[in-house]
């Protein structure tokens, strides 16, 4: 159910505004109501779908076009929904109207743009988030908390992948796949940006350089294809681990496998995202699995455990506490690990050095 709009005070709650109307669209409604927001309204690629996108979700009102929305004074901030090439643009429209914005990943389709939109928010003093939802598992909160502490020594080790199939057959189709409307990279900017921005949120080190090749299977799907399928990784950290990631959309079976594990001096931890409610812990003398308990885990992941252990949370329930930790910050506090703009444009500084990584066969260094 729709939450009523308080209008005593406007310059009060989360009043949002969505730009597009699919899938991800319908996540980041459920997220605000969760969160005790409102939808204010909605613009879609047309006039007509905005308005039939309103009237399906509960919105207060569909809107024609984005102008129209940045210019309502009720709503303060945007949720940008859309194919990756409009995310700069109406990014920095909302910023200039003095808009909050969640503007989904890859924040942008070149690094260089992806920090100027974070330079932008940054100077304008507003909340701009990005859905780096897996960093608000609650046993991905504790991983990072047990890193913290020590529990498994100096990390040497890191590898996994993020693997899914709805592109496997050639008949599959998605905008993604062309270039011009979801950036030169597909599967590392769509899947690969969570598991590096996870992957450095957890143990505070980051990924100092890059070897990476691409692979696309279809060549065609109805058209040419100019994105990849497949991206393995093989990088090094700033503090000297290593490791290798292998990011895939055509992978049978694999609906979103993504896998992080870590290993340190003393002890791995293991996370697998099909499996959210547990962690596994190795040593040498025994290994055993820790699952989510908000009366034994760490205070970050306890805060994130919203139904009690033995009940099971999942991706919708990650995103829900990502929108939350956004009001909050919108209503002034500082919710810890909430991904800003800054980590969508580390996103896109990665996925370029992945991109000329492959293109010219060698190592490339990052900015860590």
């Amino acid at each position: 159910m729709a939450v009523t709009e308080d209008t005593t005070d406007r310059n009060t709650g989360y009043r949002a505004g969505i730009i597009g109307t699919g899938f991800m669209g319908r996540v980041h409604t459920r997220a605000i109501r969760s969160a005790g927001g409102t939808v204010i309204g909605v613009v879609g690629s047309a006039p007509g779908k905005g308005h039939e996108f309103a009237a399906e979700i509960g919105a207060t009102r569909g809107f024609d076009t984005a102008e129209e929305m940045f210019a309502d004074p009720e709503v303060n901030v945007i949720h940008i929904c859309t194919p990756n090439h409009a995310h700069e643009s109406l990014a920095k429209a909302a910023i200039a109207a003095g808009k909050h914005v969640v503007c989904e990943k890859p924040l942008s389709v070149d690094a260089d743009s992806a920090a100027q939109m974070a330079r932008a928010a940054s100077d304008a003093g507003l909340v701009a988030t990005v859905p780096f939802v897996n960093r608000f598992h609650p046993l991905m909160r504790e991983a990072r908390h047990l890193i913290s502490e020590g529990a498994i020594g100096r990390l040497t080790l890191a590898h996994g992948s993020y693997l899914q199939d709805w592109l496997l057959l050639p008949d599959d189709d998605n905008w993604r796949v062309k270039a011009k409307l979801g950036g030169p990279l597909r599967a590392f900017g769509d899947i690969g940006s969570h598991w590096c921005d996870l992957l450095e949120f957890v143990t505070g080190d980051r990924i100092s350089r890059v070897n990476a090749q691409l692979s696309t299977v279809h060549s065609s799907r109805g058209e040419p294809v100019d994105t990849e399928d497949i991206a393995t990784v093989q990088f090094a950290t700033a503090s000297g681990a290593v490791g290798i990631t292998v990011i895939s959309q055509v992978s049978a079976g694999r609906k979103n496998r993504m896998l992080l594990e870590l290993s340190g001096t003393d002890a791995t931890l293991s996370f697998d995202q099909e499996q959210p409610e547990v962690l596994w812990l190795g040593r040498r003398d025994r290994s055993s699995l820790l699952v989510r308990d908000p009366e034994v885990m760490g205070t970050e992941a306890a805060r994130l455990s919203r139904v009690p252990a033995g009940h099971a949370q999942g991706y919708q329930d990650c995103f829900n506490a990502f929108v939350a930790d956004t009001a909050a910050a919108i209503a002034g506090a500082a919710p810890d690990g909430l991904p800003d703009f800054a980590a969508g444009a580390r996103a896109a500084q990665l996925a370029d050095a992945v991109l000329t990584s492959a293109s010219t066969g060698n190592w490339v260094e990052v900015d860590a």
